[in-house]
């Protein structure tokens, strides 16, 4: 049996996919896989996802460079989200954040926790 049909995506036939840094535990990022994704990430050892929002398929760095080269996949007990454990090369955030989790709730407000590496216009260089 594949894993694949262990898997439950949801009616659109996405489901959700945590990247997250092996060599630290933290957590990258958040992005929608759909089976083509996931089967393209498996055959290449980098991710790709599929963009709600754009409605197509993205290979993460394909404009930046930050690519993310999977060392391990693992899916939860209910098989409706996926962990992914990456070596994240350069940024994963778009914004140039190491995480696209870069701010925390504080009285109300947010601070940020870590520093930026890169200005968005230095990543995404007009062509």
């Amino acid at each position: 049996m594949s894993f694949y049909d262990q898997l439950k995506f949801d009616a659109n036939g996405l489901i959700p996919a945590i990247i997250q840094e092996q060599k630290t535990g933290r957590v990258l990022m958040f992005a929608w896989m759909n089976r083509a994704s996931l089967e393209m990430t498996v055959a290449t050892g980098k991710t790709h996802f599929w963009s709600r929002s754009r409605r197509k398929f993205w290979m993460k760095g394909e404009e930046s460079g930050h690519t993310q080269t999977v060392n391990d996949i693992a899916f939860d007990c209910d098989g409706d989200v996926l962990l992914i454990q990456v070596e994240q090369s350069g940024a994963a955030c778009h914004e140039g954040y190491k995480s696209c989790f870069f701010r925390s709730v504080e009285n109300g407000g947010f601070k940020i926790t870590e520093a930026q590496l890169q200005k968005p216009e230095e990543i995404y260089k007009k062509k």
